[in-house]
């Protein structure tokens, strides 16, 4: 199968392509540094296309001749709610234009369960749950989610949302094992936000059995592990996975996590920089809940995931370690 995936490089798209090459797959990838594709250790079998999501010649490429289209490029940081926009939104309606007019047979968008919005403790949500996104990250992945929509039959699509995703790669489990090394973790809140997560290798296949499932054309699932855990629960397993005692939580009441997020946000922003602490995100890291449900996806695809906090945390740990980032 031919497959274009943008975002290749990032976190979930080095996974995703990883997950791809081995089951034979013939990849294109979108890629803006081509060097970082070399560090990643992909075969000269994956087709790079230098660009970015505003790249129509290079869109088109990748497009070209691809049986499915893996959307996953995207911002998570941004100055602004404009700039989320301008990525997620328009980006998405370049590579939804470059699919279509390439006769790709489907449409696989990555969005987040920030789409949905929180949820409360013991009530994980399904896709019945209407849209309710309270960042500006997830007001931009909602437009997209609409662009999705809009296309109709002219190109097959599937949305899929992930909720927290960790695991090899990815900077953001990194600093967990960093502040769970040093012994001492500030939270925001007491701790007990309950929070549904994903290895980003279980999350690769499920992205391919959403891609790949006459059943899933048309439909947007959520993709999660069974086990739900808490922002407390996560940090003591990080440590447990590096081999040492349980860190002392500081819990940071919100009123200081809102005003410690507004200054670093106002700096950031006066400095030009991107930040994911900003008075935008207390509205995520102060909610009671984020979780899911992934039924709907296993009835139609008999995606399960299959690696657990624990065992998906060691092999992290041990990564990181084994690359120098630990």
């Amino acid at each position: 199968m031919n497959v274009f995936v943008t975002g290749g490089t990032g976190f979930v798209g080095a996974h995703l392509v990883k997950a791809l090459c081995a089951r034979g797959d013939r990849v294109t990838a979108l890629v803006r540094r081509p060097a970082l594709a070399q560090r990643l250790g992909w075969s000269s079998d994956v087709r790079l296309v230098p660009g970015d999501l505003d790249s129509e010649a290079a869109l088109r490429e990748g497009c070209a001749g691809a049986d499915v289209v893996y959307h996953v490029a995207g911002k998570i940081a941004a100055r602004n709610a404009a700039d989320f926009m301008a990525t997620n939104r328009d980006g998405t309606a370049n590579v939804l234009e470059a699919a279509r007019d390439g006769g790709a047979r489907r449409l696989l968008f990555v969005s987040s369960l920030a789409v949905a919005g929180p949820t409360t403790p013991g009530h994980p949500i399904d896709e019945s749950r209407p849209p309710a996104p309270v960042t500006a990250y997830g007001q931009s992945k909602l437009a997209a989610e609409v662009l999705v929509h809009a296309v109709g039959t002219s190109l097959p699509w599937t949305i899929v949302r992930p909720p927290v995703v960790y695991g090899e790669w990815d900077r953001g489990t990194l600093k967990i094992f960093q502040l769970a090394r040093r012994g001492v973790v500030p939270v925001f809140g007491d701790g007990s936000q309950e929070l549904s997560v994903i290895h980003a290798e279980d999350l690769a296949r499920a992205l391919i059995a959403a891609a790949t499932s006459p059943a899933a054309a048309g439909r947007v699932y959520f993709a999660a592990h069974p086990q739900v855990t808490t922002s407390r629960m996560l940090v003591v397993a990080a440590a447990r996975a590096l081999g040492r005692a349980a860190p002392r939580i500081v819990p940071v009441p919100p009123l200081i996590a809102r005003g410690v997020l507004w200054t670093v946000g106002t700096l950031a922003n006066l400095a030009g920089r991107a930040t994911l602490l900003s008075a935008d995100k207390s509205n995520e890291y102060l909610a009671p809940a984020w979780t899911c449900r992934s039924d709907a996806l296993t009835r139609d695809t008999a995606w399960q995931a299959q690696i657990d906090l624990e065992t998906g945390l060691r092999r992290a740990a041990n990564w990181y370690r084994e690359v120098g980032w630990l």
